[in-house]
């Protein structure tokens, strides 16, 4: 929420500057209690002192009658004792100080030095330059400030410590410098600054500076500095060797779009005693490590690969080999203690200053890297151990770092990179290519892969076959690891280090390709499985990808796993049980949500169906192939409701009537499957009338042949205004003059929703006011968003029409208030209306016979032909009603 009130560099509320010092005196006082509030007699006191008015508490109350009237209304409030701001602690920002200042400390405390960092930048922004501590008398203003000058300092030396924490040494040297001079007994800054120093002016600059820190300690208290300090002091002077990286080979070529992941790793290694890369095979996880580990702050780096171990007890006898204590014999890693003490043996290796040891390719070594990590770290104070997996170690002391796939231009770059290493010259067109990296995956092994085949084949013909990315994505470099010398090879390693029913799992949860969500995994898994355990195991295997939506969690597999996990269920022949169970969650997931989106909240339904869309599809073509007519009524109401409420799908709505109007014209749906049956012919029926397309006939002889139902929903409701078109007919319209006078008021709002379009088509605009003032009255019985929406705003380009402007001022506010918050997504907003009452006014017009003189007037409105065709919708660019 934004700050309004400014006490701390100037006095404004809303942006607006505070002069007299009275109304200012009040706000600060009033800020300084900001939870309570004040009482009657120290707000006397804060603000006349000893020059008390006659009357104290009448010049009080004119004073908040006067705050109240330049500022607002709700700004000051009353209390049984006093008064107090109607304001939040997070729009004062004397309060918003306090709250920045304390989050430091907790950030700095938990070794988030990044959100250390940016809470002190936060709180100190609201300070033009250092607070005066001087204090007016009698100023309140002045008073206040002085009080909150200590935050100030605060804060100053938490953004020069977490400056320092993040690497940012050259930007800290200096904040380190001021803070340090103006308390020069704080160690914690001091040997802050020291690390500054030594990385900007080099080791000896700071050894000379705690050289003279000392001296100066020992001659004014007679003592030695701490053993922090001193933990400092021994870092520089291992600082002036030499560093050492072994195993670290220099990098072939340029690593492209990892910046940011390099400066994130190495913040987590300062924070962290294990971090760990993760993510899935051929994302350039080991490249990654390597470029970490040249640019380490340790003087020593170990990088040990584990691709060629394949037993957990010999994790510990390998990286003993490889750090030269080939001693420990063979074996005994397994039970610590059983002969040689393999982890002293590597810790003895790695040495006494701080390390860091790096571990490759882990992920089939899982428990024996955990169990030697866990050792190493507990008897080695100064060791950093970084981790590269497919799956994370699962210990205490371990920050995951999860690898992000490379983005859409980083791939672009990468692919042109290689081909042109590959074949120098060759063409690239750039909407091919980056419709080639679009599909794969941003993994950069893919990317690699696919640029090695411009050797033999245009960018064009590249993309055409990956539809069998397996045998085209294969024979890398020779100087790349046997394992990822193909896609196939780089899937099936993570494969076989799965349990069966964790492969089971992946085989049938491919069916997805848009995502799923825990339930619908449960539902695809079937009963008797702990889908959320399995779920855990392919996450943690990098299979799965889980990540936080505006729906809930989500899983996703990267496209390549699941191609290779759907030709597994293919040869496993269990392609017709998998589908028979994918559409049964098709049809329970469509039965439960078919009519949300025209129900009371279809915002907030929105991301969550949307999110289902392509599985829905999918359903709907293996439902059409199979004749299963259920599970196409099911699939195709949810997609018929996302689509009608989204402009930039709408289309698809034809062809959705298209492909379901001959299967569906001979179903008899049971009990169970009917309303979704209504609802999918309802939005057929409807959407050409919106967006003027083809309508199927078809779905209105199956809609009226359904068992009538109560109007008490809005598709129902329109479903019945549907069946009685054939009977609304000029001149009396007695059919529609019938559903206007129902009891049911959603069939009336409907009805009387098509009557006001009728009338001012007609030319009969009081007849026309009235109706949608009548649709209003139906909304308040029964609140309904769409209709809501409609009502409003029929009523203000009616009143407008009419020359009522105040009126249709009115409604259009309320219009746009039935549109939601404006953060919401635009589509469903406007659609909220669109797929409610429009279509049935144009039915209505398309098929009686045209009347009148082909103009209309009347008193307080202008006058104008009336139109070719129906007046409502105009077109599909054209605005909505009220807008």
């Amino acid at each position: 929420m934004k700050t309004e009130l400014i006490l701390l560099s100037r006095v404004a509320y809303r942006g607006r500057e505070i002069t007299a010092p009275r109304l200012r005196g009040l706000l600060a006082l009033l800020a300084g209690e900001l939870r309570a509030g004040c009482s009657t007699a120290r707000l006397v006191e804060g603000l006349w002192r000893d020059e008390l008015p006659a009357n104290p508490g009448n010049a009080l109350r004119i004073l908040v009658s006067r705050t109240r009237s330049q500022l607002g209304a709700d700004v000051v409030v009353s209390t049984p004792t006093g008064y107090r701001l109607a304001l939040g602690e997070e729009q004062v920002d004397s309060s918003v100080v306090v709250r920045c200042a304390e989050a430091g400390a907790r950030y700095a405390r938990a070794g988030d030095h990044a959100a250390a960092l940016a809470s002190a930048e936060e709180g100190l922004a609201f300070w033009d330059a250092a607070p005066v501590i001087d204090v007016v008398p009698g100023d309140p203003v002045a008073e206040l400030r002085a009080e909150r000058a200590p935050l100030y300092d605060s804060l100053v030396r938490s953004r020069a410590l977490a400056l320092g924490r993040v690497g940012r040494r050259a930007e800290a040297v200096a904040p380190l410098t001021e803070v340090f001079a103006g308390a020069p007994r704080d160690e914690e800054v001091l040997a802050e600054l020291l690390r500054a120093e030594a990385a900007t002016a080099g080791p000896s600059a700071a050894l000379a500076r705690y050289d003279a820190y000392r001296r100066e300690l020992r001659d004014d208290l007679g003592t030695d500095p701490g053993a922090g300090l001193k933990g400092v002091h021994q870092e520089l002077l291992q600082a002036e060797a030499p560093a050492v990286r072994y195993g670290v080979p220099h990098d072939p070529n340029p690593l492209l779009g990892r910046d940011g992941d390099l400066v994130a790793v190495g913040g987590l290694l300062r924070s962290s005693r294990l971090v760990s890369i993760v993510g899935p095979g051929g994302l350039g996880k080991t490249r990654l490590a390597y470029a970490v580990s040249r640019r380490a702050e340790q003087r020593v780096v170990h990088f040990v690969s584990l691709a060629g171990v394949r037993a957990d007890e010999d994790v510990a006898v390998e990286v003993a080999s490889v750090l030269g204590r080939g001693d420990a014999p063979p074996g005994g890693a397994g039970a610590y203690g059983g002969g040689a003490d393999v982890p002293a043996s590597i810790v003895a290796a790695l040495g006494a200053s701080p390390a860091l040891l790096v571990l490759d390719n882990c992920e089939q070594v899982v428990r024996g890297a955990a169990e030697l990590v866990r050792e190493l770290v507990a008897r080695s104070e100064g060791l950093r151990v970084l981790v590269t997996s497919r799956s994370p170690l699962g210990l205490s002391s371990e920050a995951v770092y999860q690898l992000p796939q490379l983005s859409a231009d980083i791939a672009i770059e990468l692919f042109g990179q290689r081909a042109r290493a590959a074949r120098p010259g060759v063409e690239l067109p750039p909407d091919a290519v980056a419709e080639l990296c679009r599909h794969l995956d941003g993994l950069p092994l893919a990317v690699e892969l696919a640029a090695a085949r411009v050797r033999v084949l245009s960018v064009p013909e590249i993309a055409r076959r990956l539809g069998d990315r397996f045998a085209l994505l294969r024979g890398g470099a020779r100087d790349a690891p046997e394992r990822h010398r193909t896609l196939h090879a780089v899937v099936e390693w993570s494969w076989n280090l799965l349990e069966e029913d964790a492969r089971a799992a992946l085989r049938a949860l491919s069916v997805f390709p848009g995502g799923f969500t825990e339930s619908a995994a449960e539902h695809l898994l079937g009963d008797g499985v702990d889908a959320l355990y399995l779920l855990e195991q392919l996450v943690d295997q990098s299979l799965l990808k889980a990540g936080d939506t505006a729906a809930g969690i989500r899983f996703r597999m990267l496209e390549t796993v699941r191609e290779f996990s759907a030709a597994r269920r293919a040869a496993a022949g269990e392609e017709e049980a998998v589908t028979d169970r994918f559409l049964g969650w098709a049809r329970d997931f469509g039965l439960e949500n078919h009519d949300v989106l025209f129900g009371g909240e279809p915002l907030r339904h929105w991301p969550r169906l949307r999110a289902e869309q392509d599985n829905l599809v999918l359903a709907l073509r293996y439902a059409l192939a199979r004749e299963d007519h259920a599970a196409t009524a099911a699939a195709g109401a949810v997609l018929a409701g996302i689509w009608l409420t989204d402009s930039t799908s709408f289309h698809r709505v034809f062809a959705l009537a298209a492909d379901t109007a001959a299967p569906l014209s001979h179903y008899r749906p049971d009990a169970r499957h009917t309303e979704v049956t209504r609802a999918l012919c309802v939005a057929c029926v409807t959407a050409p009338f919106v967006g003027y397309g083809p309508l199927q006939a078809r779905h209105l002889v199956t809609l009226r042949r359904l068992p009538p139902a109560q109007p008490d929903t809005l598709l129902r409701a329109l479903a019945v205004v549907l069946c009685a078109l054939a009977d609304m007919r000029p001149p009396g319209y007695e059919a529609l003059e019938e559903l206007c006078a129902s009891d049911a008021p959603l069939l009336a709002g409907v009805a009387e929703a098509v009557a006001s379009y009728l009338w001012e088509h007609e030319g009969e605009h009081e007849r026309a006011l009235a109706s949608a003032r009548r649709l209003l009255a139906a909304v308040d019985a029964v609140p309904n968003p769409s209709l809501k929406l409609l009502g409003h705003s029929r009523c203000s380009e009616l009143c407008g029409d009419a020359g009522l402007g105040e009126e249709a001022y009115r409604h259009l506010l309320a219009a746009l208030d039935a549109l939601g918050a404006p953060e919401r997504p635009v589509a469903p907003r406007r659609a909220c209306a669109g797929a409610s009452c429009w279509p049935v006014c144009n039915a209505v017009s398309r098929t009686r016979p045209r009347s009148g003189s082909g103009r209309w007037s009347g008193a307080g409105r202008r006058s104008r032909p009336r139109p070719s065709r129906p007046i409502w919708p105009p077109g599909p660019r054209s605005r909505w009603p009220g807008g």
